[in-house]
């Protein structure tokens, strides 16, 4: 097969050899090109230079993208074992998540404004790079899965699956949940977990919060529930803890957002998500180069000849030139 590079320097040999043919045969005809000066602005000169690189650039592009690299897939086959970042969800499922005053109207369920929450957080996260466990927590905690890439077993599980009914009534231990977060973390890589923990803070305790393995480089903690106004559950009255979330998510040296209404913010996602800068980077691999060597050659063999008819000459054929002559003096 034979190499882009070599490719790209042979077309832009033959574009520089065309372009300097073309150069000679305008010197014949400067004059009537432009005007008494014979020669173009200045600028004009480099390009040919600008042609034969363009050329250049497209050639290679293009084939590179023909026949030497493999169509791009977002499958498990085209990241390594070890470039995986891994999401962790902390899902209180317990009975007060299925309150309905959450969401902007507050007519929403907890739960559900949870699961509009990750959706969004989804949609704005390369994904491709992610496998994802979820954790639900009421009473206990118990994982529900482990390392998935499978985004319909994630839109299952946010759904209305009722998950509370797997454990036994009490009060929520969301901390339970946290602890099984740390033993599904614990032996990853340094740095390439998420976790997101989402719940109304209902009936936490202040104490005895595991802490996070070094595996765990961000953490987020979003509120759902509205923090003002509580509705009755199980004969108490359960509303958002606002104060208690925010000291969590500080104790895990992670983010609090108060979700009821509002979206987790980019800006916050982007500090929290791990290894956002080096999905940055595989992003640009040799494919990326090759669409924007595509994206730059064919943009200036395109504007070259609009920017030579505008600026290449001052000379205006056929444009008449007044000239002001002054009155004679008799005297």
């Amino acid at each position: 097969m034979v190499e882009p590079l070599w490719i790209a320097l042979g077309v832009a040999t033959l574009v520089l050899l065309g372009e300097l043919l073309h150069l000679h045969r305008i010197r014949r005809m400067a004059l009537l090109l432009f005007g008494p000066r014979q020669r173009a602005e200045n600028w004009v000169r480099i390009v040919p230079i600008l042609r034969s690189v363009a050329a250049g650039l497209l050639a290679w592009g293009l084939w590179t993208l023909l026949f030497s690299i493999a169509p791009k897939t977002q499958g498990s086959d085209t990241i390594k074992s070890g470039e995986w970042n891994h999401l962790v969800l902390v899902l209180d499922v317990s009975p007060s998540m299925r309150l309905e005053d959450a969401g902007p109207t507050g007519e929403q369920s907890r739960l559900h404004r949870s699961r509009d929450i990750l959706n969004s957080i989804f949609s704005r996260v390369a994904m491709g790079h992610y496998r994802v466990s979820v954790v639900a927590t009421y009473s206990g905690a118990m994982p529900v899965v482990v390392d998935t890439i499978d985004a319909e077993v994630l839109q299952n599980i946010l759904g209305d699956l009722p998950m509370h009914h797997a454990f036994k009534k009490g009060e929520t231990r969301l901390f339970d949940g946290l602890e099984e977060a740390v033993k599904i973390a614990k032996g990853w890589e340094p740095r390439s977990t998420t976790v997101i923990v989402l719940s109304d803070g209902d009936t936490v305790p202040p104490t005895d919060m595991p802490k996070m393995p070094p595996s765990v480089g961000g953490c987020l903690v979003v509120g759902v529930g509205d923090p003002l106004v509580g509705s009755f559950v199980g004969g108490r009255n359960s509303r958002q803890d606002v104060s208690t979330l925010r000291q969590i998510a500080a104790r895990m040296n992670g983010s609090y957002h108060n979700g009821n209404k509002k979206h987790v913010a980019s800006g916050i996602l982007k500090q929290v998500t791990v290894g956002s800068h080096q999905a940055l980077l595989r992003v640009w691999s040799r494919r990326e180069y090759a669409l924007m060597a595509c994206f730059l050659g064919s943009a200036l063999l395109a504007l070259l000849p609009l920017l030579l008819h505008l600026l290449g000459t001052r000379f205006q054929p056929g444009r008449r030139v007044r000239v002001l002559t002054g009155r004679l003096n008799p005297s």
